[in-house]
């Protein structure tokens, strides 16, 4: 069974970075591509984006563009999200999630497997 553990939230003041991490455990890494998605507090869960599963492309929600980098580590079964330039908007708990999307890649539906949630916290 694929299992996603992220790591690296925490609390930053606005304009700083954090990077995320997401490790899989299993053989099974290289067989999805990988999401990263957040959720406010009473809000609805929201892309982030994605990275496909050779790494080769990346997508991204309009509101990160230009801020947020998705990159992953076969060796390590890892990847991660680089987050910089934070703004108080992106307070959220943050998500890994690993499938096999085709262009519903920015819909949560697209994804089997997802981690526990990592939270974000920026403040003003």
């Amino acid at each position: 069974q694929v299992q996603l553990v992220e790591s690296g939230g925490g609390l930053v003041q606005a304009g700083g970075n954090l990077r995320l991490s997401c490790v899989t455990s299993g053989r099974l890494f290289s067989r999805y591509a990988m999401g990263w998605f957040r959720q406010a507090p009473g809000k609805e869960r929201a892309f982030v984006g994605m990275i496909t599963r050779t790494g080769i492309t990346t997508y991204y929600a309009d509101s990160v563009k230009g801020r947020f980098i998705i990159s992953r580590d076969k060796a390590k079964n890892t990847v991660y999200l680089q987050m910089d330039s934070l703004k108080p908007e992106d307070t959220a708990v943050y998500y890994c999630a690993a499938g096999s999307p085709g262009s519903d890649y920015d819909q949560p539906h697209a994804y089997a497997y997802w981690g526990q949630g990592t939270q974000v916290t920026v403040s003003s």
